[in-house]
């Protein structure tokens, strides 16, 4: 018995990477999966069906229920189709993973249209485009669900050379957090996973760029989380962010100081006054 068994899931970007593996994952405990992949560079550019059909194969071989889909996620049209492949060939979907990525790093002086627009298209507005018409499936289907979208440390943390894409992922995390909110009354649970991994979109990068980073942040190791928040055994968690990567889980959250109240002049402050409490250490956080 798996923890998936009788479940259907959709991960998006699976043709390689974070995506293969959390196929491969969901299929390994039960799970039939709809194998996403436009099939195109880093970039983004191109597009083919050969990347998304190798994982689907490997599921097959393995004893797992799978099938192929090569939409766009940031469409409408791509979103509505992969829900349709999906229940085409298994009926429903019980669970959906928003991993697609694509990657046009330049420091933001530098960053120009071309290198803004489909960044931001493939992340956030492909994670609305898919989610869409998925959470309204669940949602009408009436038995719950499971939505896992994919932050990252860029756009929660920060990084050097990353505005487009920290916008992007800055924006899916605080998408899921509403999200979660509306969720929990259909039993729809979401969750924001800030995943750090060696994969074709980050070994090139500082700190990721080495053989002991490659083996030291394999994916393998993130999916176990994600399968984890997917079963049963999260039955009573939404709304979480947690970073996974080179075997360390945690928790993340956006934190608010305890800070101060002006009572006085109907709690106008002046700057001078901030300014004092701030060299104070009164209003920020402790470092």
């Amino acid at each position: 018995m798996g923890l998936l068994d009788g479940k259907v899931a959709v991960v998006t970007g699976a043709g390689g990477g974070l995506g293969r593996e959390h196929a491969m994952a969901l299929a390994a405990e039960g799970a039939a999966v709809v194998v996403n992949d436009l099939g195109g560079a880093r970039d983004g550019s191109g597009s083919g069906a050969a990347m998304a059909d190798q994982v689907v194969d490997q599921i097959k071989a393995a004893g797992g229920e799978a099938a192929p889909n090569y939409d766009n996620v940031s469409t409408v049209g791509g979103g509505e189709s992969i829900l349709k492949g999906a229940l085409d060939a298994f009926g429903q979907v019980d669970i959906l993973i928003n991993n697609a990525g694509i990657l046009r790093d330049k420091s933001f002086a530098k960053t120009t249209e071309d290198l803004w627009d489909p960044v931001v298209a493939v992340h956030l507005r492909g994670t609305y485009c898919v989610t869409r018409p998925i959470y309204v499936h669940m949602k009408e289907r009436g038995v719950g669900g499971v939505i896992i979208n994919t932050s990252s440390t860029s756009g929660l943390n920060g990084n050097f050379g990353q505005c487009n894409y920290g916008a992007a992922k800055a924006g899916i995390a605080g998408f899921t957090r509403c999200l979660a909110l509306e969720g929990q009354r259909y039993g729809i649970r979401c969750h924001i996973l800030a995943p750090v991994a060696h994969t074709r979109l980050t070994e090139d990068l500082p700190g990721f760029d080495s053989e002991k980073a490659a083996a030291t942040y394999d994916p393998k190791l993130v999916s176990p989380l994600m399968v984890y928040l997917a079963s049963d055994l999260a039955k009573d968690l939404t709304g979480k962010t947690f970073l996974a990567g080179g075997g360390r889980i945690a928790e993340m959250k956006v934190v608010t100081a305890e800070g101060l109240t002006k009572e006085e002049d109907g709690g106008l402050w002046s700057a001078s006054e901030i300014s004092q409490k701030m060299a104070a250490g009164e209003i920020l956080l402790p470092e």
